[in-house]
């Protein structure tokens, strides 16, 4: 019995220790490090968040992250801590500057009307961020790509449009509508995550796109996700549309599939 005694205590002592090692690989996994940093362009200081893993060692891609129209916020540095977690350095840029953020929609339009009608200032400020990203020894310069929300969607395609050197950018719920592409300019891989009910964005913007995008041969995907509204990323949409009567909801079937999209897209503009 003494000896049955024994191997059972061996047993249960081996169990404990897999467990705790189990416990503890996981935590080992990654360990993110995340800090603010000032940038500028045209005299416009500017307020980003940066995140990486700390336990991964060498370079790696960067992902910029573009906000929706409320501004840098917990929710765009949520996106860049869970594309740290992925293996690559993340920027949450600030379009606004200073770090402006809006709290109702008025406010919102205006902090982004000045991009929509000058998507030159939104590439002065995408190309300030990369510039300061780059600053960063980490930073894989060659392998950079960018994802928005919403506005940030739009600034991110127009971005590709205007002839940024990325990879590839993801735009999520983002609008359609914006400067023309060109064959010559374009370099990204393009990845549209659209909500098949989004009432913000028309079935006639869906279609010139599509066209468009069709007619230079870009290397463009188009997802569309059943019953997911404008904003159906953002776990905050469903009560910011009650308190603002505002058409969007969140939709996590939705969420999940397109954040998977992601992050195939990614790891396919990488590699090539």
């Amino acid at each position: 019995m003494k000896a049955k005694n024994i191997f059972h205590c061996i047993l249960t002592c081996a169990l404990i220790v897999t467990i705790l090692l189990i416990s503890y690989s996981k935590t080992m996994a990654s360990k993110i490090k995340e800090e603010s940093v000032n940038y500028s362009a045209s005299g416009v200081t500017l307020k980003g968040f940066i995140a990486w893993d700390e336990i991964r060692k060498g370079k790696r891609p960067v992902v910029l992250v573009v906000h929706e129209w409320w501004g840098l916020n917990d929710y765009s540095k949520m996106r860049a801590r869970q594309l740290a977690e992925l293996g690559y350095l993340a920027m949450a840029v600030d379009m606004f500057g200073n770090g402006d953020t809006a709290s109702d929609p008025a406010g919102a339009r205006q902090l982004t009307s000045a991009f929509y009608n000058n998507p030159t200032l939104a590439k002065a400020r995408l190309d300030a961020a990369i510039d300061k990203v780059k600053e960063y020894p980490l930073a894989d310069a060659g392998n950079i790509a960018a994802i928005g929300y919403c506005f940030g969607g739009s600034m991110v395609l127009n971005y590709a449009k205007l002839g940024a050197d990325l990879k590839g950018i993801v735009s999520f719920h983002g609008g359609l509508a914006g400067v023309p592409a060109h064959p010559q300019s374009l370099k990204a891989k393009i990845l549209i995550c659209h909500g098949g009910s989004d009432k913000s964005v028309s079935q006639d913007d869906v279609d010139t796109f599509k066209r468009q995008m069709d007619s230079i041969h870009a290397d463009y995907i188009f997802k569309t996700y059943a019953n997911a509204t404008h904003a159906f990323t953002n776990p905050a949409a469903t009560k910011l549309g009650k308190e603002f009567n505002l058409p969007i909801q969140y939709n996590a079937e939705a969420d999940k599939a397109s954040w998977n999209d992601m992050k195939s897209f990614l790891t396919r503009v990488f590699r090539q």
